[in-house]
């Protein structure tokens, strides 16, 4: 595991310390000399699982040998490779204008023009609908 045993210690004292403080206000003074011991060995313990997390997260797999130049199967899947390959020339080939698309001239901005939504009833037919609609 990385690290050593002084973070434990720093990290049970803490724990000591902090549960002394506040269960000295509601307890006698053994009681709370007791009862942070025993918060010690709890953070003192969950320093050891926080140390052994952090080495299973951060340290990576052993290199696996290569047989017949395939990479075995536990270490399939645990290395990315973040280079991307070079397409430059790709790129620019995009941007230059083809020539073998005939180019419009005249394909300018034209405005949308609706067709005008005009009704043919009679005003006197809508009115009575819309009173009929507003009386309930």
């Amino acid at each position: 595991m990385k690290g050593n045993l002084r973070f434990n210690l720093v990290f049970g004292v803490f724990g000591f310390v902090l549960t002394l403080l506040f269960s000295l206000t509601n307890n006698l003074f053994m009681t709370s000399v007791i009862r942070g011991l025993v918060s010690f060995a709890i953070w003192f313990a969950l320093a050891f699982l926080l140390r052994w997390a952090w080495t299973v997260v951060s340290t990576p797999p052993a290199e696996a040998e290569l047989h017949d130049g395939q990479r075995g199967d536990q270490e399939t899947g645990t290395r990315l490779d973040l280079t991307t390959p070079d397409e430059s020339d790709e790129l620019n080939e995009l941007l230059k204008p083809k020539s073998d698309l005939p180019l419009e001239k005249d394909a300018g901005f034209t405005p949308l023009n609706p067709p005008k939504l005009v009704s043919k009833k009679d005003p006197e037919e809508l009115a009575k609908a819309v009173r009929h609609l507003t009386e309930n």
